[in-house]
């Protein structure tokens, strides 16, 4: 018993980059706009067929102009022909009398042959003469004034503009040389076909000369015109032959553009159509979600009429989701309202608390032993002032959240210092030039303290010393440059120890706490550090 074969098992369904390459169209086409998806899918669906009309109406004009273009090739041959068989003859019948007058200048018969063969040319004012070397006529008649014409070959051809046509024959071993003048009236009655069914153009040319041999009548700068040219085989002669096109008429733009006409008719209907319906109402909609705030309820019902079934739905679930919103941010708001009161008192204990320590200090520092107990409490309440300082000016700025200006901190800052200052140094002069910078609470933390190291250095190591402290910008958008200086600060022993023993770390490590390297200038007596600031107040 035959066996069957096997049964092939169908191709699986490929999945991967091809696919996904293949998806990419439809994928690019689900991102447009409905209105562009709409008119581009009609305009596909559409085009196919105005393509058709309009290539068979195209092919109908291309097969009368093929026709034109037979009809015209046919005439353009036949007078092309005519001319050079009677110009042709003529001159071979100059180049017979040419060669024996070479031979016998004084030949007489020869002479009248060619003017019998011009006699049937002369009425028309067609003319010929040949001249030996010198210029002398041997027969014909004077060309004085035509242009003169040389060139290679057995005929030479010129055209002289508005009267006609020169063809010459060179002489040979310094023989006689023939030329002759033909009309353009005769010229353009060789050019005339047999059959003048249609109107023909006519015109010789030669280089940039042209002779008008014929023209077609009320034929307009618009109108189509179909052109041949034809090579007379004399010189650089060309007849070109003209002859009007099938016009364009209002049927044929009519065919033509019906097509286009009823393609944009379809595509703006449906247009029309999708935006009433869909389009507009959905971009109400858009901008009424868009323009949406929290703590609103959004109301399709002040949108107008919606049309599409899908759209009123959609509103109506917009009106559903804004009002657990609203509801929400009502939660939100009043939780805030009560972080914002826990933080405003813990901000205010954390500021009395500092306070109290201050007085704690001042307290302890009057009963103090000895004066260097006084000068350490001091020390101490400076740098505990220093950070109430940044404290209370943070809690002033907490409402706007713009950052501390450095302006207000400094200047409390150095009233403070001037009013701790110990007995010795109660000269002591802090110059303030600090533009209104604003930085978060950790850089005005770390350059409070800062501040406050440099100016204790200064008083240290001369307390009846002049302090400057400046806050300008900095070469590098986004910093301020903070330069203390004083001549206090100028190298010495003294202000080495103080830093060896006391300064030189904690200043360091504020440093390092602003990201930025501290510069001292030795011989002015100056530091420098860039720190980082949000703005300008």
């Amino acid at each position: 018993m035959a066996s069957t074969p096997d049964a092939v098992p169908p191709p699986a369904r490929r999945s991967g980059p091809a696919s996904v390459a293949a998806m990419s169209p439809v994928s690019a086409l689900s991102r447009l706009p409905t209105g562009a998806k709409l008119f581009i899918t009609i305009s596909i669906a559409l085009l196919l067929l105005a393509l058709i009309a309009i290539g068979a109406t195209l092919q109908t004009g291309r097969v009368a102009d093929a026709d034109a273009r037979a009809r015209l090739r046919i005439a353009a041959n036949e007078s092309a022909r005519t001319i050079s068989i009677e110009l042709i003859g003529d001159m071979t019948a100059l180049r017979v009398a040419v060669n024996a007058l070479q031979a016998d200048s004084a030949d007489a018969p020869s002479c009248a042959r060619a003017q019998g063969v011009f006699a049937q040319q002369a009425s028309t004012g067609a003319r010929f003469s040949i001249t030996d070397r010198a210029g002398r006529l041997l027969c014909g008649d004077a060309l004085e004034g035509q242009v003169p014409v040389d060139g290679k070959g057995p005929i030479a051809a010129a055209i002289v503009p508005g009267r006609g046509l020169i063809l010459s024959i060179p002489g040979v071993h310094r023989g006689p040389t023939a030329r002759a003048f033909f009309p353009q009236a005769f010229l353009a009655q060789l050019a005339t076909p047999a059959s003048r069914a249609m109107p023909l153009a006519s015109a010789l040319e030669q280089g940039d000369e042209t002779l008008q041999l014929a023209t077609i009548e009320d034929l307009g700068p618009l109108d189509r015109s179909e052109t041949v040219e034809t090579d007379l085989g004399m010189g650089d002669l060309k007849l070109r032959t003209s002859i009007r096109s099938a016009p364009i008429t209002s049927s044929f733009v009519v065919a033509l553009t019906l097509p286009l006409l009823m393609w944009a008719a379809a595509a703006g209907l449906s247009w029309l159509v999708v935006d009433r319906l869909l389009i507009r109402p959905l971009r109400r909609l858009r901008a009424s979600v868009a323009a949406y705030t929290p703590g609103e309820v959004i109301d399709p019902g002040t949108l107008g009429p919606m049309p599409a079934q899908e759209i009123r739905e959609l509103g109506e679930t917009f009106r559903a989701i804004s009002r657990t919103v609203a509801l929400h941010e009502a939660g939100l708001a009043e939780s805030v309202i009560r972080q914002t009161k826990l933080t405003r008192e813990v901000h205010h204990r954390v500021k009395n608390n500092l306070q109290v320590i201050a007085s704690l200090i001042n307290f302890h520092a009057r009963g103090a032993p000895s004066p260097d107990a006084t000068a350490a409490y001091a020390s101490i309440q400076r740098r505990v002032d220093a950070l109430a300082v940044v404290h209370r000016n943070h809690f002033a700025e907490m409402e706007d959240n713009r950052g501390l200006n450095l302006r207000p901190v400094i200047g409390e800052l150095s009233s403070n210092i001037r009013a701790t200052a110990p007995e010795g140094a109660s000269s002591i002069g802090i110059a303030l030039d600090v533009d209104p910078y604003l930085v978060n609470q950790d850089v005005a933390v770390a350059v409070a303290f800062l501040v406050t190291e440099m100016i204790e250095l200064a008083m240290s190591c001369d307390p009846a010393a002049q302090i400057r402290v400046a806050v300008k910008p900095a070469e590098v958008e986004g910093r301020a440059l903070l330069r203390v200086v004083s001549r206090a600060l100028v190298e010495s022993d003294v202000l080495r120890t103080m830093l060896t023993t006391r300064y030189g770390r904690v200043m360091e490590g504020l440093s390092r706490q602003l990201r930025s390297p501290l510069h001292h200038d030795p011989l002015t007596g100056a530091y420098e550090i860039a720190i980082a600031v949000l703005g300008r107040d």
